[in-house]
């Protein structure tokens, strides 16, 4: 096996002397090897029988099988996916680690569970404790003694995030009730869309709380291993009248909570230079409607400033980040060589350097993945409006055995919503510095 980086076995050491822990590390820190390090020390030790774990699909897939022979190859591990039937063989087998996704939450409410430790990794999918999945599932952890919880930021999209997480791995951190939490740390400042405000130091309040089941890792501590990140804006001009007259149109409307995210979307599509045309039309089903969305295309600048962009970069291996299908559409009928994650073998040919170019959606490239092999470009088309997705998507490249200084560049159509996402993004980043701080 692999060795562990001095920082690196101190996380391993904090996880094995915690029963509930969290680690709280940026992307490309090794996650996945300071957990398989110390889940084999504490089946080594007698302290836990078997493990599960669970992940978004690609990392269980992807991640977690590829990383055990490097970091636990002691470990015997199932890989919990696909039908039914063969999710609960891997369920039956007699693996100390069994991997499965969280879309499967529900079905593992539902099964005849023998685990005494859980990981969950990418915590932060776990932030609401009123969903259903969440619900089914925390009945089935509560037997379980040992808990650990991997994330890149607790404070994604705010320090209500914070609860959720907090509850599934330890309970008594901040309460049982996300009420009390919200009542105690927050001011309801609108009750009519039932929005809320934090308290005055309240940030700092909710850190120091957990600070003791926190295990820190900072930036600096590995990412001075590492080479440069350089970002660069990239200014798009397209002609404005269509913006504007649906900005018109949207005020005209008005622009409440409800439909704000529809409002945005919107706005969002036609900074990238087309927009979707929605229409509804009964179905053969009694009381249901078939919804169609065709896109209707205003301007190729992006697409053309990415070209020239290829161009500049003599056509080095790039990864391309887009938000919308129809921009992987367009992306397709301009590039023939363009590859995507779902292509066969496609990360195993990015990292041996035999794709120029490959498309992915932050959604699906955001976690775990490493693409650090082949190559130091990425471009952004369109922005996510999630800081942790944003930064888990270039963490693919900027992480360790990168060896050249990577190269993001990202998108913004003049005088548009493109550059209120990116102002959001740095916002949301201050939040998340802060939170590292009191954490220490």
């Amino acid at each position: 096996m692999l060795s562990l980086r001095p920082y690196q076995e101190t996380a391993a050491d904090f996880l094995y002397e915690h029963d509930r822990a969290m680690i709280l590390a940026p992307v490309g820190a090794g996650k996945t090897a300071i957990t398989l390090t110390a889940m084999w020390e504490m089946i080594r030790d007698g302290h836990v029988k078997r493990w599960l774990v669970l992940a978004p699909k690609r990392v269980c897939t992807d991640v977690w099988p590829v990383e055990r022979p490097k970091w636990g190859d002691r470990l015997s591990m199932a890989l919990c996916v696909g039908t039914p039937a063969q999710r609960l063989a891997a369920l039956k087998t007699n693996a100390q680690v069994v991997v499965t996704n969280y879309d499967n939450l529900q079905w593992l409410a539902e099964q005849k569970l023998n685990f005494d430790g859980v990981v969950f990794d990418e915590l932060t999918r776990l932030k609401n404790p009123s969903g259903t999945r969440f619900k089914a599932f925390l009945k089935v952890v509560d037997p379980m003694t040992t808990r650990w919880g991997l994330t890149g930021s607790f404070t994604s999209n705010g320090l209500e995030d914070v609860f959720g997480q907090c509850k599934i791995v330890d309970q008594s951190l901040l309460g049982r009730s996300k009420g009390a939490f919200m009542q105690q740390y927050f001011v309801l400042i609108n009750k009519d869309f039932g929005e809320w405000a934090p308290r005055v130091g309240a940030l700092e309040k909710v850190m120091n709380v957990i600070k003791p089941a926190t295990f820190v890792l900072e930036a600096g501590e590995y990412k001075d291993k590492l080479p440069p990140l350089h970002t660069v804006e990239v200014k798009c001009d397209m002609d404005l009248l269509p913006y504007n007259k649906m900005k018109k149109d949207f005020v005209l409307e008005g622009v409440t909570a409800v439909n704000a995210a529809v409002v945005t979307g919107k706005l969002q599509q036609l900074a990238s230079g087309f927009v979707y045309d929605t229409t509804s039309t009964p179905s053969e089903s009694p009381g249901k409607v078939k919804v169609d969305q065709r896109p209707i295309w205003y301007s190729l600048h992006k697409f053309a400033r990415l070209e020239e962009l290829l161009d500049e970069n003599q056509h080095a291996n790039t990864i391309i980040a887009y938000t919308y299908q129809e921009e992987l559409a367009e992306l397709k009928r301009r590039f023939g060589h363009l590859q995507t994650l779902d292509d066969a073998n496609a990360i195993e040919r990015w990292n041996a350097g035999k794709v120029r170019l490959l498309a992915v959606h932050p959604k699906s490239a955001g976690h775990g993945l490493n693409l650090q092999h082949g190559g130091c470009h990425m471009v952004f088309l369109s922005l996510p409006w999630s800081l942790e997705l944003y930064e888990q998507t270039i963490g693919r490249l900027h992480r360790s055995g990168q060896k050249h200084a990577v190269w993001c560049y990202v998108m913004l159509t003049n005088k548009t919503i493109d550059e209120r996402i990116w102002a959001a993004l740095h916002d949301k980043r201050a939040i998340s510095d802060i939170a590292m701080e009191e954490l220490k």
